[in-house]
């Protein structure tokens, strides 16, 4: 069974190694949708795979971190690409998540990208 949870980060970026004159090599801000999905066995007793509340306890450091933020002045986060900002998320949640199976970025409504761990 699979499970997500979903929160918004609203940050500013620029991408400083898109191609010259390419717009987003500008300073823009996005409403980012990311959603941290778990996957195990739905525990019996509890009927469920985890507490959704957990989940948003490990991504509250996180959330912190890059909500309202310029994305680029995070560490890690120089060159801060949906796809860069998935990998950062991961690296970030793996160790306090259990079952954590996949991250999804979505930078606008209709473009995003899903990070499935290394070798994912």
């Amino acid at each position: 069974m699979r499970i997500f949870k979903a929160f918004q980060i609203e940050a500013a970026h620029f991408l400083p190694d898109a191609p010259e004159g390419h717009k987003c090599r500008r300073m823009h801000g996005h409403s980012f949708r990311v959603e941290i999905h778990v996957s195990g066995a739905v525990n019996k007793q509890r009927g469920w795979v985890t507490d959704f509340a957990g989940i948003g306890r490990a991504c509250q450091p996180l959330v912190e971190e890059l909500d309202h933020s310029c994305l680029n002045e995070v560490a890690g986060l120089e060159n801060p690409t949906s796809e860069n900002l998935a990998v950062w998320i991961w690296e970030r949640l793996a160790p306090a998540l259990p079952g954590l199976c996949r991250v999804v970025v979505l930078e606008t409504p209709g473009a995003g990208c899903i990070y499935e761990g290394p070798g994912g």
